[in-house]
């Protein structure tokens, strides 16, 4: 019972909100044009379960914005690290690439779509490049600031124990980079799932996100509702899978 006190809490948060929707909906205390009963959210995703959304069912919908997030993901984590780990170790080429990450990190990323669009055409590929783009700078970040902050101590204790720079570098420094980098990977999963509905705003015909964007046009706000919340709940479960990976992953956190 003691451990899982605090899922019961949340699972009892939910369960009160729900409710409230519920009887705000029975005695009218909301507009139901934009804030539905839940009889109507379920009635929606059951139709759109049964019948699909402009020629594609659900699954499929999900499915397509899963595999632009983990395309994106994937290239993000092959090519943050690396350099990450390379600019916090040299200041020189630190000082080479930072202005431009640094530079693009800030922008929205609606003010950049547009030209990737232009250059790499309206299909997937612009959608994942514009997702990884918005993953990359954080976790390229994290990865920099975990190299700098190995104590000086550790580093020398194993050069006087004999490591080279190639033992140095995978059995000293990447461990200890380890935990920061996985959790620079959870901020950058966040900001990419944030970035998925842009992503799908522009010449898109399938995604999740694009499904909540196109039936606000149509004022099916029961399919927004169903919408967002399942967005909510992938984003749950993906979160919570990376969480058990750092986990996995780095077992002496906590330990020390």
């Amino acid at each position: 019972m003691k451990k899982n006190k605090y899922k019961i809490i949340s699972a009892i948060s939910v369960c009160t909100v729900l409710l409230l929707w519920t009887i705000g909906s029975i005695f009218k205390w909301f507009n139901p044009v934009f804030i539905p009963p839940v009889k109507d959210v379920i009635d929606a995703f059951l139709e759109v379960w049964e019948n699909g959304y402009k020629g594609y069912s659900l699954p499929f919908h999900i499915f397509s914005s899963m595999k632009r997030l983990f395309f994106a993901i994937l290239l993000a984590f092959v090519t943050a690290v690396p350099i990450g780990l390379l600019a916090g170790i040299s200041k020189v080429f630190l000082a080479i690439i930072d202005p431009f990450i640094e530079f693009y990190r800030a922008l929205p990323p609606l003010a950049y779509y547009i030209l990737l669009i232009l250059w790499l055409g309206i299909e997937d590929l612009s959608k994942i490049i514009l997702l990884f783009l918005s993953a990359f700078a954080p976790l390229f970040i994290a990865t920099v600031f975990a190299v700098k902050k190995i104590p000086e101590a550790r580093l020398n204790g194993a050069k006087s124990l004999g490591a080279g720079p190639i033992p140095l570098f995978f059995l000293v420094i990447f461990p200890s980079c380890l935990p920061d980098i996985l959790t620079g990977l959870r901020t950058s999963v966040g900001v990419c799932y944030a970035t998925l509905v842009a992503a799908e705003m522009v010449a898109a015909v399938s995604g999740i996100g694009w499904l909540v964007l196109d039936s606000s046009k149509y004022l099916r706000f029961d399919i927004v509702y169903f919408g967002i919340i399942i967005i909510g709940i992938l984003a749950i479960i993906i979160d919570s899978f990376i969480r058990l990976l750092i986990k996995k992953a780095t077992p002496w956190i906590g330990k020390e």
